[in-house]
């Protein structure tokens, strides 16, 4: 890829208010994350544990990095949109589809590991009744563009 194509993962797909309010906050994890201890203070401790190593999985043995758009942003971009199917069909315990999802971000070999963590951190988010109104606020400094990181 040449500098001057665009990255395809940053590509908004859709919008963070339509996804379920458990994908909503594991995405909003995901673009709040910087590699610190600290994940998403919306997100209780168990869910921001698992979430955590998620993030860390992802960075150590993923295929490439993974684009976010930018924390107020109300776009969903196409890598986020992976990363909310992941979580999502890890809450409806359908194991084959969270594999196959988690083959698309890590090596083969990882994939297990991302599997059973996403299925960890959808539990506890979904326990904690994760809510979608801070994920749903728009930053009027938004571009319409997808904000590369």
């Amino acid at each position: 890829m040449t500098d001057s194509t665009p990255c395809r993962g940053a590509a908004p797909v859709g919008q963070i208010a339509d996804l379920p309010a458990h994908e909503a906050a594991a995405v909003m994890a995901l673009r709040r994350w910087s590699g610190s201890p600290t994940v998403d203070r919306g997100a209780g401790r168990e869910a921001e544990f698992f979430l955590g190593q998620i993030f860390e999985t992802l960075q150590h043995f993923g295929r490439r990095s993974l684009m976010r758009h930018h924390v107020g942003c109300n776009c969903l971009g196409a890598d986020e949109a992976c990363f909310a199917q992941l979580i999502g069909s890890a809450n409806d315990g359908d194991r084959e589809d969270t594999m196959m999802i988690a083959c698309l971000l890590v090596r083969a070999d990882a994939a297990p590991i991302v599997a059973d963590l996403a299925q960890m951190a959808a539990l506890h988010l979904r326990r904690e009744g994760a809510s979608a109104q801070e994920a749903t606020k728009q930053d009027a400094a938004c571009p319409a563009r997808p904000v590369l990181h």
